[in-house]
C-alpha cells in the first residue's frame, strides 16, 4: 500500500478511535464548554499542556489511571488530553504526533509496544517535548523519566504467594505480552523465586510462555494447551496479571480444577478480588494507581515548568539508564482486602461484596 495512503488511513482511524472513546479528552477549564477546542489549548500558553497516550482502554484498570491522572493535572493547573490506541502501535504513534502538533509540553506514554514506541520519543524530542514512560518502559530510546512499580518485586510476590500454597509439582507460567518490558521483568522476578526449587527438582516448570497482548482469551487457550499436554496435572499457575488469571481460571474450570489450583495475578481488578473471595484466585498485587497516576501528573507538570526531577533510581532500557521513580507494590489476599484496596478507596465494600 502506498505509504502516503497508509499514513492517511491511520490518521483517520486514530481520529475515529479518539472520537468514540468516551471521556478520552478533557481539559482543566470548561467554563466556556469548549473542552475539545484545540486552538484555545495552544493559545493558552500560560498553562502546561500534557498529553496522556494510553495503550488501551479495553481493560478496567486503565480507566482509573485516566481519571486519576487527568484529575491531578487539572488540580495542578494544567490542561490534559488522553488518547488510547487500543493495541495498535501504528495508531499510538499517530496519536502522539497529533498531540505534538497540538502543542503539548509533555507526553506521558503507556507504550503499546516497548520497542516501536522509541519512535515516539524521537519525534517528541525533535519538537522539544519531553516523554515520561508510564507503568511500562519504552526501550532503546532517550526517555526522560520512567514511573512504575518495582515489577521484578511484583513477580517475586506472585511466585512467593504460590509457593506458600504449593512447594512442589507441575507449575505453569502464563506471562504477559513479550512486547511489554514489564512482562519480562515480572518473569525475572518470578524465576528468582522458582529457580532454586526447580534446581532442587521440587518444581517442574511444564509450561512457560508469554501471552500475546495480555489477552485473557489467549491466556485461556494457553492454559488449555498446558492442561492437555500434561494430562490435566497442573499443581500451580503463576499468571502475570488479573486478566490472564481470569483466562487461566476459565480453562481450569473446564476440568473442574478451579479453586483447587492456586493462581496468582496483579492489578487488583474487581473481578479478581471477587475470585479471591470465591477461592478460585489465590492473590493479586495491588499497585496503587492513585499513587502512580498522581506522581506521574506531578512529574509531568514539573517537566512542563522546566523544573528538575530529583531521583536516585535508574532503569536500563537498552540505550540509556532512564531516571526512574519506582513505587512499592502490595500483595493482596483474602485476609487483607479491607486494609489495602478498600482502605485506599480503590474499590468499595459495596463493589466487592455487593452490600
Amino acid at each position: 500500500m502506498n505509504m502516503i495512503i497508509k499514513r492517511s488511513l491511520l490518521l483517520i482511524l486514530a481520529i475515529l478511535i479518539t472520537a468514540f472513546i468516551v471521556g478520552c479528552s478533557s481539559e482543566s477549564s470548561k467554563t466556556d464548554n469548549q473542552a475539545n477546542d484545540t486552538t484555545k489549548l495552544i493559545a493558552n500558553e500560560e498553562k502546561p499542556y500534557i498529553g496522556f497516550v494510553l495503550d488501551t482502554l479495553k481493560d478496567e484498570r486503565w480507566y482509573k489511571d485516566k481519571e486519576l491522572f487527568e484529575g491531578k493535572v487539572t488540580e495542578l493547573g494544567g490542561h490534559v488530553k488522553t488518547l488510547a490506541a487500543n493495541g495498535s502501535d501504528d495508531i499510538q504513534i499517530t496519536q502522539a504526533e497529533l498531540l505534538i502538533e497540538e502543542g503539548v509540553d509533555v507526553l506521558v506514554v503507556v507504550p503499546t509496544n516497548a520497542d516501536t514506541a522509541s519512535s515516539i520519543v524521537e519525534i517528541a524530542h525533535e519538537n522539544g517535548v519531553k516523554v515520561i514512560s508510564y507503568d511500562r518502559l519504552i526501550l532503546n530510546a532517550d526517555v526522560d523519566h520512567y514511573i512504575s512499580f518495582d515489577n521484578e518485586k511484583v513477580g517475586e510476590m506472585q511466585a512467593s504467594a504460590i509457593i506458600a500454597q504449593r512447594t512442589e509439582g507441575n507449575f505453569a507460567y502464563i506471562g504477559g505480552a513479550e512486547t511489554d518490558n514489564n512482562a519480562v521483568l515480572l518473569r525475572q522476578g518470578t524465576m528468582r523465586i522458582l529457580q532454586p526449587l526447580i534446581d532442587e527438582g521440587k518444581i517442574n516448570l511444564v509450561y512457560d510462555n508469554y501471552t500475546d497482548g495480555w489477552n485473557p482469551d489467549v491466556a485461556e487457550e494457553n492454559m488449555k494447551a498446558a492442561l492437555q499436554d500434561n494430562g490435566n496435572q497442573i499443581d500451580a499457575v503463576i499468571a502475570a496479571n488479573d486478566g490472564t488469571a481470569g483466562g487461566v481460571i476459565n480453562a481450569l474450570a473446564t476440568k473442574n480444577l478451579d479453586g483447587d489450583v492456586p493462581v496468582s495475578g496483579q492489578d487488583a481488578e474487581l473481578n479478581a478480588i471477587k475470585r479471591i473471595i470465591d477461592g478460585t484466585q489465590t492473590m493479586t498485587v495491588y499497585k496503587s494507581i492513585n499513587l502512580l497516576a498522581e506522581n506521574a501528573a506531578e512529574i509531568a507538570i514539573q517537566f512542563a515548568n522546566e523544573e528538575s526531577i530529583a531521583t536516585d533510581q535508574t532503569i536500563p532500557n537498552g540505550k540509556i539508564d532512564v531516571p526512574a521513580t519506582l513505587l512499592e507494590p502490595i500483595a493482596v489476599t483474602k485476609d487483607n482486602i479491607e486494609e489495602t484496596i478498600i482502605k485506599d478507596g480503590y474499590l468499595t465494600t459495596e463493589e466487592i461484596y455487593g452490600k
